[in-house]
């Protein structure tokens, strides 16, 4: 019998979607996924609104600064297309062909959002080097300052939100969109600098800001890769997967935890892990407490989407207690 019991319970009860499926309209991922759809939607008429007011001075003091960064904004405004398109993929259920659904879409939204912020470092970098050799005068100063300080605003409003609500749903790829922001905004401030010096008659002022600039770019740069990079090779973080194992360890009837793992897919977390049970355990009562640590486990583990527990029996000195077998005298 007790044989019977430990190959029952070592059978593997994965559970993983047997009645605990969390899509419904109160599911926190899919909340999430609005909260992020949202604030890429306003954060992207803030930066619309930015180049617009921008590009009206521009018309004006016919600053080709200014018109580099007015583009730079406009361009960057658009960063949150992948993103848009990424959290309505998330919102589709799972297929045949993806069974995991689409959330792996905002993992390749931060990598274009990466790309983007890399281009935002050449680009600055280039218009550095070519004022350098070639300084450009800038007519209706005050103007091009003000619409500098505009820009700025604008890119730290927008900064400050993505990043609040990336950190707030989960979504590496909308904190590296605000960091992308931050980025732009020391561009814009750059052409404040800029101005400031061409006032005090240094001309070659904006070039050397913008080296700056590109400087402050490239470690913003950095920051997103590193985050972005994390979440597509399936990183997690110690403090995670210490909480899952402690979660699934308090659980009445589990007797140890190994494997646990934990990986991100967009905002959502999935993590697996093996609890260890009394090898004299029936089938359904192994069950019941995988179960119970599924639950606790999605309760209790901030933006958990998924767990699967696998039961395991408890192996004495290293290997399961062979079964006895009567003696041909017996």
């Amino acid at each position: 019998m007790g044989h019977d019991h430990e190959d029952a319970a070592h059978a593997g009860h994965a559970h993983g979607g047997d009645g605990h499926e969390h899509f419904g309209p109160a599911d926190p991922s899919m909340l999430a996924t609005r909260q992020g759809t949202r604030a890429t939607w306003i954060s992207l008429g803030l930066l619309a609104l930015t180049a617009v007011l921008q590009l009206g001075v521009v018309m004006v003091s016919g600053s080709v600064a200014l018109l580099a960064d007015t583009i730079h904004n406009l361009t960057d405004a658009l960063t949150a297309i992948p993103l848009l398109i990424a959290f309505r993929l998330a919102r589709k259920p799972p297929t045949a062909r993806y069974p995991y659904g689409y959330h792996r879409a905002e993992d390749l939204a931060g990598v274009v959002i990466v790309a983007l912020i890399l281009l935002s470092a050449v680009f600055a970098g280039v218009e550095a080097v070519r004022r350098l050799f070639d300084p450009e005068p800038i007519d209706q100063v005050g103007l091009v300052l003000a619409a500098g300080l505009i820009g700025f605003a604008g890119n730290e409003a927008v900064a400050v939100y993505r990043i609040r609500v990336g950190k707030r749903i989960g979504s590496a790829a909308m904190e590296a969109d605000g960091l992308h922001a931050r980025a732009d905004g020391i561009t814009s401030l750059g052409v404040v600098l800029s101005a400031i010096g061409v006032l005090l008659g240094f001309e070659r002022a904006d070039a050397f800001v913008g080296l700056a600039i590109t400087l402050a770019i490239g470690w913003t740069l950095v920051q997103a890769a590193r985050a972005v990079i994390h979440r597509v090779l399936d990183g997690s973080d110690e403090a995670t997967i210490g909480l899952i194992e402690e979660v699934a360890a308090a659980v009445p009837g589990v007797e140890h935890v190994t494997d646990a793992r934990a990986r991100w897919t967009g905002h959502q977390l999935r993590a697996e892990l093996n609890i260890v049970v009394d090898p004299g355990l029936t089938v359904e009562d192994g069950h019941a407490i995988g179960d119970r640590a599924r639950d606790e486990l999605l309760h209790h583990v901030a933006r958990l989407a998924e767990a699967t527990v696998h039961v395991d029996p408890h192996e004495h000195d290293g290997h399961t207690a062979p079964p006895v077998v009567p003696s041909p005298t017996e």
